[in-house]
């Protein structure tokens, strides 16, 4: 089995339990690198297997930066909540060797494309590639992509389309658009709908918007989600799982659709769902009486 551990050395707890993992794993699997830079392509990594040390973030940088490439990942929490990281480094020692001999329950984590194109480019569907070759920004994202406002914090105006580039037009502060494994994040914060993980569907939550009654939607996982720029500020920004941006411009058009690729993300057995809502985000907590 040969391992590429990724590890998010910024962390203080991290450096150290990578000098005292290093022996221990050297001596059950062969090594091919150990990762800490974010901005490394590891789509052509020689690895049958990768393990995270870090948090929710450093496990979507991989995924991110994997293009594709069917490896099983395994996170170890070293961060807060740790829903995509969800092994504990005390189960570590104890869930390791199922992991790399395959033992493990994975999962296929739905990502997005996401491309920006000018105002000149009218991609009705089903044209999306050839939008994407006349992109001028494209990422991938695991959680979600967000548009935002930005300084100096004057409303948007942004015209939403499913699988058309004509739709509806709304003020707000933005919107979010979120896979299944993102729909915990910024999109339930907004007060969009939580959807388990293995549901195919892209929710769409507008972000503080200028109506009573703009709900957020989940739209099917085939369809393309347009969202045109009518009226932008100078910092209006694309933000893809919080790690990659662009800014916007007023006439840019952002693309997002369900991507062909998935994460496989390795589930830890002592974790379901439900458990993982209740515990890290008090979901269904029965109120305090006196």
């Amino acid at each position: 089995m040969r391992l590429l551990l990724v590890a998010n050395l910024a962390k203080p707890r991290v450096k150290p339990a990578v000098d005292e993992l290093m022996p221990w794993l050297e001596s059950r699997v062969k090594l091919v690198g150990l990762d800490h830079d974010r901005t490394t392509d590891l789509s052509e990594t020689e690895a049958d297997a990768i393990l995270v040390l870090g948090g929710d973030g450093t496990l979507i940088s991989v995924a991110r930066r994997l293009k594709g490439r069917r490896v099983p990942v395994m996170g170890v929490n070293y961060g807060r909540l740790g829903f995509l990281a969800s092994f504990t480094p005390a189960e570590l020692p104890k869930y390791f060797d199922p992991f790399v001999r395959g033992e493990l329950r994975q999962s296929e984590r739905s990502l997005l494309d996401v491309v920006v194109v000018g105002p000149d480019i009218k991609p009705e569907l089903p044209a999306f590639e050839a939008a994407c070759h006349n992109a001028r920004f494209r990422s991938v994202a695991l959680n979600d992509a967000v548009m935002t406002a930005g300084a100096p914090f004057r409303m948007i105006d942004i015209e939403l389309g499913i699988d058309a580039v004509s739709g509806v037009r709304f003020s707000g502060d933005g919107l979010i658009v979120a896979a299944p494994s993102g729909s915990t994040a910024y999109n339930a914060s907004a007060g969009g709908p939580i959807l388990w993980p293995t549901v195919e569907g892209i929710c769409i939550t507008p972000v503080c918007p200028q109506s009573l009654s703009f709900r957020p939607i989940v739209v099917g996982p085939n369809s393309c989600v347009i969202a045109t720029l009518h009226r932008a500020n100078p910092g209006t920004t694309l933000v893809c799982d919080g790690q990659e941006s662009t800014v916007l411009k007023s006439g840019e058009r952002v693309l997002i659709r369900r991507s062909q690729n998935v994460l496989l993300l390795v589930e830890n057995p002592n974790l379901r769902q439900l458990d993982a809502l209740a515990d890290k985000l008090h979901w269904a907590r029965e109120p305090k009486y006196r």
